[in-house]
């Protein structure tokens, strides 16, 4: 996708097993910023004692999940039989490949306590040589991904996925892109380059200038092809710089399923009525197809 001037995007609200969420893609303008296909911001939340969510085992194919948060903590389960809470910093990495079931749920202790969530929920699609490739999980903890600051500590990075400036993340990337969450201090400075093709900002709270462009909590700028952008805070912030190179051709989304063939979704809609993709351990819940 190439953009030759700045696209402000507005989220989009859903309701997800409790938990009101912000979508910012896909768009009508924007189906991806690079290999991302799927950007929703959760919270931030304060869920009373007795109170959290619930998101029922459903299938997904052909893309990976990528799971961060910023407050709270999340359970994570899987048909694989992975079973791993994600803290704050933290990424969970899950490629669908040819299909893969998960559920995600407030743990107990949580629950009964009560808890904030906050965090970010992103798809990645696959490669079309890799989107029948054999499902995976991966958890990478906070200390293990690449971290720093910058502006006499008023700016904080850490490369969630992918490679930027020399820098390279544990967590496998299926393709060329970058994901980092920033940090920022009032006034902090910092520089996003141009060695990605296609970039984007979301801003998930505080406000941001973008080239001298106020960027508010809960938009989306995609940035310009090409050139550098200077980034400044003018209060404290939290954001998601992400992108790289362009997908290898349309891909077509359809519920919880991403693919590059239309038939190959008509498929995995017959799988899951059949309840063929796999079953998460101990849960016994069903979501059946949605009608539309």
């Amino acid at each position: 996708m190439t953009v030759t001037a700045p696209l402000l995007i507005e989220p989009r609200s859903h309701d997800i097993g409790g938990l009101v969420v912000r979508r910012a893609l896909p768009h009508a303008q924007a189906r991806s910023i690079g290999p991302f296909v799927f950007f929703d911001h959760m919270g931030p939340v304060n869920f009373p004692a007795g109170q959290g969510i619930d998101v029922r085992p459903h299938p997904h194919i052909g893309l990976a999940t990528v799971t961060y948060l910023f407050d709270g903590v999340i359970t994570h389960r899987d048909s694989l039989g992975s079973l791993q809470d994600i803290r704050p910093g933290d990424v969970n990495w899950m490629t669908a490949g040819r299909g893969i079931v998960h559920s995600e749920r407030t743990p107990a202790p949580e629950r009964a306590a009560g808890h904030p969530l906050h965090g970010i929920q992103t798809w990645v699609a696959l490669p079309q040589a890799d989107e029948e490739i054999a499902p995976s999980f991966y958890h990478h903890p906070m200390s293990s991904l690449p971290t720093w600051s910058e502006d006499e500590g008023r700016v904080q990075q850490r490369l969630i996925v992918g490679t930027l400036a020399g820098r390279e993340s544990p967590a496998k990337a299926s393709s060329p892109m970058f994901y980092v969450a920033l940090e920022m201090q009032p006034d902090g400075l910092t520089t996003l380059g141009d060695e990605h093709a296609e970039r984007a900002i979301y801003v998930a709270a505080g406000t941001l200038e973008v080239d001298g462009l106020e960027l508010k909590q809960g938009q989306l700028l995609v940035l310009p092809t090409g050139g550098a952008v200077a980034l400044r805070a003018t209060s404290e912030v939290r954001a998601m710089l992400f992108g790289g190179a362009p997908l290898d051709g349309t891909r077509h989304m359809w519920w919880n399923f991403v693919s590059s063939s239309r038939e190959r979704i008509e498929q995995a809609k017959v799988e899951w009525s059949e309840q063929r993709i796999g079953q998460v351990p101990g849960e016994t819940e069903f979501i059946p197809l949605p009608d539309k």
